[in-house]
């Protein structure tokens, strides 16, 4: 097969249109807003491309101004994914972009009427592309692997067009646009067909770690308060036990809801669910650094604090029970007052495992139970304490 310019258009409108069929299905799978962005982007290149091949019968307007400026604004929607995808607000001044294009109309017919036209779509499709490329930069975290890969062709493919732009300089270098001829033309449209395949393999595989990584978070949070749950916990807590030292002590807090059956039988579970979320929001303002909170089921939380005092347990503990206390007394009156009962141990030596550590602090939580409830009850097991 030769590889002359319809024969790459034509390939260039059938890996497009696999593209954007591809992205459209997952976008209705995924419902990620990026996807349906880039998959318009491929659904336009097929349309633009499909267009180029009628200036070879004359019709200029259409074949060359109108399907390049699809190009570009092909180029637009990718760009427009990946700020979603990133989550940044592009600025209006971006829609210059299709001013500029329009202007072109006014351009008037001469030897050099091609090589502008080249080089102000080379310089749109580059500008944008870059961009897109920039706003995939890490920002302190790493990039998914699709992620690295879309920035790197995106980069990649802005430079070519920058290139290809700056070859109209070169003496001697022939473009006609109507005829599809010149070299620069061929290199550019065998590089289209290239980064067609590339751009759709890396939004794709960008989307589907995105997708992973929030259904392992799912996995790992409680439904209900969307703290950690106690398998989650369970995974991440030896890395905060073993930094435990007699420098930098850790702490558990145990903590139970005081006649929580009470506001389910008197409200409702819902009721008691909302009970529920607002604790988990109250310990979630409350979490220092370097520290976890999970539900470990019903009305039982944990709390895991490293490099903490005596004082610091004590004082979150006491502003823990009275902000609790404030919220159910305005939502929920009850015949007896729901407040909360925490268990804590302070202790200098990693633990054998975190479930002991969980039975050691449950019995100073019973023990609170028993002094009155609506209290705290601390272990010092460090060689300092009590």
């Amino acid at each position: 097969m030769t590889l002359d310019p319809p024969t790459l258009l034509a390939l260039t409108v059938a890996l497009a249109a696999a593209a954007a069929l591809y992205l459209a299905i997952e976008w209705r799978s995924v419902r990620e807003s990026s996807l349906l962005y880039w998959s318009a982007g491929f659904a336009t290149i097929t349309v633009g491309s499909t267009l180029a091949l009628l200036r070879m019968n004359g019709f200029l307007l259409i074949g060359i101004w109108f399907a390049n400026g699809m190009l570009v604004f092909a180029h637009f929607c990718f760009l427009l994914g990946v700020a979603r995808f990133t989550e940044v607000r592009l600025s209006r001044g971006w829609l210059l972009v299709v001013l500029v294009w329009v202007s072109l109309l006014l351009l008037p017919e001469g030897p050099s009427w091609s090589k502008i036209m080249l080089v102000v779509n080379s310089l749109l499709v580059a500008l944008v592309s870059l961009r897109a490329s920039f706003l995939l930069r890490p920002h302190g975290v790493s990039l998914s692997v699709g992620a690295v890969q879309l920035r790197y062709v995106m980069l990649i493919h802005g430079l070519f067009y920058v290139i290809k732009a700056l070859t109209v300089v070169i003496p001697g270098t022939l473009i006609d646009l109507a005829a599809f001829r010149g070299e620069i033309i061929q290199i550019s449209l065998i590089e289209g067909a290239m980064a067609i395949m590339l751009i759709a393999l890396s939004m794709t595989g960008t989307e589907r770690y995105r997708r992973e990584e929030r259904i392992a978070l799912l996995a790992a949070r409680d439904p209900l308060t969307a703290l950690f749950n106690r398998r989650a916990l369970e995974v991440r807590a030896p890395v905060l036990l073993r930094a435990t030292s007699h420098e930098r002590p850790g702490a558990v807090l145990l903590i139970d809801i005081d006649n929580f059956k009470l506001v389910n039988d008197l409200y409702g579970h819902t009721a008691g669910d909302r009970l529920l979320v607002a604790l988990s929001e109250t310990i979630r303002g409350l979490l220092p650094a370097n520290a976890l909170a999970a539900r470990l089921g019903g009305d039982e939380f944990v709390i895991l604090l490293g490099n903490a005092r005596r004082d610091e347990v004590e004082v979150l503990g006491t502003i823990l029970r009275e902000r609790f206390q404030d919220i159910a007394s305005q939502s929920f009156v009850t015949p007896m007052a729901v407040t909360l009962s925490i268990g804590a141990n302070l202790f200098d030596q990693p633990p054998a495992s975190l479930t002991a550590l969980i039975e050691q602090s449950d019995a100073a939580l019973y023990q609170s139970k028993r002094s009155g409830r609506d209290s705290m009850r601390l272990v010092d097991l460090t060689l300092t304490g009590d």
